[in-house]
């Protein structure tokens, strides 16, 4: 049993996705991260870096929302979500994976909290650089789905695929939506077809991007 610490729609999406996706049984605990409850000195003993995803793994917090991703897939090789060590799907997945981490997700959360980079004086700045770099990122991204697809590494999907579309889906009101790339669209329609996807928008109660 495991048990997620999320809020609707955040970091904590994909985990959730991907616990849907396999079928392990899970517990949900909404934070509330309009009160601050992520900053709670109770949370913080869970997560001191103060957001979410947090997962109870055998009684013990683990963070880090790709990190989630690779270890449920790891946990649960029925799924089939991480494709076979020594292959070059493999070597494919842990580098789009480990790019979409450090590289597209923290240019979203530039895009989202401008003001932490640099202050609210360089707020304007701070986002036009975030955008330039998100819309690079699915640049490579819709031309690998394009030559390589249909997902980003193998012949199925796998849990990066899962954190891509949780990303995409933080673009939707952006000036340009990740689904304007069309393979990404193509990739972004192929993940809101499967069950699981209709689920976890029950849960978190989202309705913005069915």
């Amino acid at each position: 049993m495991y048990t997620l610490y999320y809020m609707p729609g955040a970091a904590s999406l994909v985990v959730h996705w991907l616990l849907l996706e396999i079928g392990a049984p899970h517990e949900l605990r909404l934070v509330d991260g309009a009160a601050g409850q992520q900053k709670s000195p109770e949370y913080l003993k869970l997560n001191p870096n103060g957001v979410v995803p947090v997962m109870l793994v055998e009684g013990r917090p683990v963070y880090e929302a790709a990190a989630l991703a690779l270890l449920l897939a790891e946990r649960h090789p029925a799924a089939r979500l991480a494709p076979a060590v020594g292959t070059l799907a493999r070597v494919q997945y842990l580098q789009w994976m480990l790019h979409l981490a450090n590289t597209l997700q923290p240019a979203y959360r530039a895009w989202f909290y401008p003001d932490e980079p640099a202050g609210a004086d360089a707020i304007l700045a701070v986002q036009d650089r975030a955008r330039i770099r998100i819309e690079a990122a699915w640049d490579r991204i819709d031309a690998h789905l394009a030559a390589h697809g249909p997902w980003l590494a193998g012949d199925g999907p796998s849990a990066v695929d899962f954190h891509a579309g949780m990303l995409a889906r933080w673009s939707r009101a952006m000036p340009r939506p990740a689904t304007e790339w069309p393979a990404v669209a193509r990739f972004v329609a192929a993940l809101k077809a499967r069950p699981s996807f209709a689920e976890l928008n029950r849960r978190e109660g989202l309705t913005d991007w069915l």
